[in-house]
This record gives structure tokens, sequence and C-alpha cells, in this order.
């Protein structure tokens, strides 16, 4: 017996020694260990300004520009300027959307004369997107002008998703902005839109962005906020529903238009919620801050975030989305735009010339305007470890892809055949060892090459095809 009791005694020491250890460790592994949160967003209103960013927060209130700090997507359709961007990722995880304004100020649009579409791409993985497609919204509103800020959620009730934004339109005598909300399973086509949010008079608001609030943590499954002068904070258990009037954010000192593009974020480790707003700073710029709460149901426990307990990164962020990742999710995020620099591909036997883009025919020429026609990011390889692929700076998604022999700038579309037909090994340049040379990954007896300044993927068999396939890779 007494040899029991001793085998039990140390069981029992190396249990509560093992405990303890957990105990002490826990909280730095999950810190190391739970995925963070991906934004979404544009950064203002210059045509560079009006594509999409993102950014990736490990505690959701210090953010790290992604890709360098430059655009992920831009819109080719439309008036190809995109703000204001809704982040969707359908129930099951298989499939996500961004929806955005069609609106690009200081290159052809005007805040008076937008467009009645949002530009929608789709996304299987969260990292390779479709080509975006217009999505008309105002148009099918009487007398409906702009289509501004979209935002979409699931709906259980009706098994699809709202889509809400703002349109200009007159009604009952009053023309103004007002909240329209319709349904989709698609984002390709929508229901008849309907009022769903209408301030009295000639109040208008000019945004809303709602939340899903886990069941059994307050009175209501719901929450948005309305960008109505107020900032009005409502709840309900509906969607579609009655809404009842929390409060508004003047407690805090944020009312009239100073204040836009209301974001909602839950903290993923403990009981507090963050809601970012588009702020006109003090200095008359715009920029984000963070709101925080442990209920948010009650909008006098709301607060400002002081400004040395946030970081929004390098790049300005307006008016966007943020979702809380999952493990697999941020490691396909953080692995397809790491802060790979810009660079260009120079001509051995031309040095004069560079690599570019021209109408997505690629060729090698000198004196390149715009610049970032000729400046691409070598990428990992889209087919695995050990290779290189070209992306575009000009036109992100799009990559140096050959298609019998010959090169075009190409938009990724996910298959197999387009990962190998963009993918080369980089080895030592066939004319000057100290220069490169890329060797096809699925033709590995061609190269790239120029020839007669078009690029071109060839077996290179003489010292003139040697001196053409040898690049130098330069910023």
């Amino acid at each position: 017996m007494s040899a029991l009791r001793a085998r039990l005694t140390v069981i029992l020491l190396a249990v509560s020694l093992l405990l303890t250890g957990q105990a002490l460790t826990a909280p730095q592994r999950a810190a190391a260990a739970d995925p963070g949160y991906l934004m979404v967003h544009f950064t203002g209103d210059s045509a560079t300004g009006q594509m999409l960013y993102l950014a990736h927060s490990a505690d959701g209130l210090h953010w790290n520009d992604l890709n360098g700090g430059a655009p992920v997507l831009n819109s080719t359709i439309g008036t190809k300027g995109v703000r204001d961007p809704a982040l969707v990722r359908s129930p099951d995880g298989s499939k996500y959307w961004i929806i955005a304004t069609d609106l690009c100020i200081r290159c052809g649009s005007t805040y008076a004369n937008g467009s009645p579409d949002f530009v929608v791409w789709e996304s299987t993985d969260l990292v390779t997107w479709s080509k975006p497609w217009l999505l008309g919204a105002a148009g099918l509103i009487p007398g409906g002008k702009n289509a501004w800020a979209p935002e979409a959620i699931w709906n259980p009730e009706t098994n699809d998703y709202v889509l809400y934004w703002s349109t200009n339109a007159t009604v009952n005598g009053i023309f103004k902005y007002r909240i329209y909300s319709a349904r989709t399973k698609d984002f390709r086509s929508i229901t008849t839109p309907q009022i769903w949010i209408d301030p009295p008079g000639s109040t208008l608001v000019v945004d809303a962005q709602m939340t899903e609030v886990p069941a059994g943590t307050g009175p209501y499954r719901y929450l948005r906020v309305a960008g109505d002068n107020q900032n009005n904070v409502e709840g309900s258990n509906s969607i579609l529903g009655t809404w009842t009037n929390l409060g508004n954010l003047s407690s805090i000192g944020l009312a009239g238009n100073a204040v836009e593009g209301p974001v909602w974020m839950k903290f993923g480790d403990r009981n507090e919620w963050d809601l970012y707003i588009d702020y006109n700073n003090p200095q008359g710029v715009r920029e984000y801050r963070p709101i925080l709460t442990a209920n948010p149901f009650d909008v006098s426990t709301y607060r400002l975030q002081d400004a040395t307990g946030y970081d929004m990164g390098g790049t300005p962020k307006r008016h966007g989305a943020i979702m809380a990742l999952t493990a697999a999710e941020e490691s396909r995020v953080l692995a397809r735009w790491p802060n790979t620099p810009a660079q260009r591909l120079q001509s051995y036997n031309f040095q004069d010339r560079y690599v570019r883009q021209t109408n997505f025919d690629v060729r090698i020429d000198p004196d390149v305007s715009p610049a970032d026609d000729a400046q691409f990011r070598m990428r990992p390889g889209l087919t695995g470890t050990g290779t290189v692929s070209f992306e575009s700076v000009k036109f992100p998604g799009y990559f140096l892809r050959h298609a019998n022999y010959d090169f075009q700038l190409v938009h990724d579309d996910g298959s197999n055949l387009f990962a190998a037909d963009a993918t080369f090994h980089k080895v030592a340049g066939l004319a000057d060892p100290t220069w490169s040379s890329f060797q096809s990954y699925n033709h590995p007896d061609r190269y790239i090459r120029h020839y007669a300044y078009q690029l071109r993927l060839d077996p290179i068999t003489t010292t003139t095809g040697r001196g053409d396939a040898t690049f130098r890779v330069t910023s």
C-alpha cells in the first residue's frame, strides 16, 4: 500500500507541476497562437488612394500594412475607383466577397455625380480574387442617384444576405440620402430595394454598419451604428425587423458629419468590443480611431482609445471592414502579401530597356512611363517554394504568364495551369552569372527572353539568345 501511495504522490506532483506550468505559460502561448484580424480599406481621395489596401493586426489595435503599404486590388471597371469596402465571409467559410463603392474622386467622378453601382470581387480562399463585376443598386430605386458605402450580413431568417447601402433619392418630396436594403444570394443580383434607415425630416444618413452579437451576451442579437449626424447606436433581434435606439456617440464628443464609416470588431481574447470610426480629427485629417467598450448595448460605457493605445500603421485607413481571421486564413493572407519591394527587370543586352506591360502585352522598352508599367513584385512562386512569380504593381493580382510561348499580363484565375504558366526558377544569368535568368516551371527547356523587344518563352541555344534571356532584378 505504501508503494501505491508513493506512486500516486509522484503522479499527483507531476500533474500539479504540469498544470502550474500551463497556467504560467498559457497566456503567452495564446497570444502567439491566436490568429489576428484583417482590415481592408482605402486611403483617400487620390486615384491611388481609391484602391483597396490590407492591414493585419495581432491584437486589433496595432496595425501593420501588408504588401508594403501598396494596393492589393484595384478596379478596371466603372469609374475605376473603389472605396468604402465591405468584406463578407459565407457562413461555411467557403466563399468571400468584397463589395465597394464605385467612385473615383479627382479622377473623373464627383460626390454629386457618382455611380449607381457597386464593384464586387469573389474569392474561395481570401487571397485569390476574381475579376471585379458591377452590381446595380441605386438604379433599382425610383429616382435613385448614387450608391455609397455597401455593407452585407448573412440573415439566417431568410437564408441569404442582406445588402444595405446609402442612396440619394426623392421620397415624399424630400431629396436626401437614406439607407436601403435588399437581399441577395450571390452579389450578382438583388431584390427590389426597400428603405431601411430614414431619419426624420431632411436629416440624411450616408452610411451604416451592423454586427451580430454572440447569442446570450446581451438583450439584442444585432447592433448597428448609422452616420446620421447623431451617430445613433441601435439594437435588434431581427435584421429586417424593429430597431431600438440605445443612444448616440455625442456623449463622447462625436457628433455631426465629422464621423463616418463605423466598423464593429469583437476582440477574440476578451469580452470587449471595438467600434472603429472614420474620424475628422482636429487637424482636419481623416483617420480611423477606436472606441472601446465591454458592453456595446450601454453607450455610456463607450470610451475613445487614447493615442498611445493604438497604431493604425503607415498608410491612412479610411472607411473599410475588419474580419477576425482563422489560423488558416491568417497563414494564407500573410504568405500572399508579404512586404515585397517593387522591382524592375533590366535587359542585359539592351541595358536602357526594362520589361514592361502595355495594354497587358509584355515587352522591353526604354523610358517607361508611367513607371509602374515596369514594376513587379517577385513573389514566391504560385506553384510552391523554390520558384518565383512576377506580380504587376499597377494591376495587383495580374502576373507575367506565358501562353503559346508568348507573354501577357494576365489575371490569376487560381487554376493549376495558370500557376504553372506564371512560375519560374530563378537561375544564374545565362550570359553573366552575376545577373539572372528565369527558367520556365512547366517547360524547363525554355527561358524568359526578348525577341524583337517582345517577351517570349524560348529554348536558348545561341550567344544572342543567352543575352536576350539575361536580366537584372533592380529597383
